[in-house]
């Protein structure tokens, strides 16, 4: 028995994926885990709840939206420019990471992660975050419900959210630009 398959394009990190034949029913994590051998974006429910999942798709506004995996197929990210965990940070010509992402590198700093199954999808939303605020800055009396809005729909089963939001709180500080008035 073979699956029925259909032609996929799109960008992912950067890479151009052109026309590779992709079952019809395959979900975008099992794409990304068997084809391309990205296994950042983690399985966690399957369900769509705990968004360890997620990977970013670069809008033709340029602007970020967050994007499950596990519950959407891999054919409906066809033509789209897609980010995963992987691609956040600076790589060199052979794709060793030489840089990480200054959110990631304040994951670290704030010892946000415990277990880091669930830190990719905190990387996704805190990304698509901070290019929200670069769109559209918010007064400092409005960050800290913000970012509760922002990352309270991703699960943490170590419960580290405190250190999550710390995080991404000082970044946002630090980076001019992301706070009016």
């Amino acid at each position: 028995m073979t699956l029925a398959t259909k032609k996929l394009s799109l960008t992912i990190n950067d890479r151009v994926i052109d026309r590779i034949d992709v079952p019809y029913t395959m979900m975008m994590q099992d794409f990304l885990y068997e084809y391309l051998n990205l296994t950042g974006s983690r399985m966690g429910c399957g369900q769509g709840i705990c968004n360890a999942c997620t990977v970013i798709v670069e809008k033709d506004d340029g602007s970020l939206e967050e994007v499950q995996t596990c519950t959407i197929g891999a054919h409906w990210f066809e033509g789209k420019r897609v980010r995963t965990v992987e691609g956040h940070g600076s790589h060199d010509a052979s794709g060793a990471i030489t840089k990480l992402s200054p959110l990631q590198q304040a994951f670290i700093e704030h010892f946000s992660f415990q277990c880091g199954y669930c830190t990719p999808g905190f990387v996704t939303g805190a990304t698509v975050f901070m290019d929200q605020l670069k769109r559209k800055p918010i007064a400092r009396a409005e960050l800290e419900q913000a970012i509760i809005d922002a990352l309270d729909k991703h699960i943490c089963r170590c419960t580290g959210y405190v250190r999550y939001h710390e995080a991404v709180r000082d970044l946002v500080l630090k980076t001019p630009g992301l706070l009016n008035g």
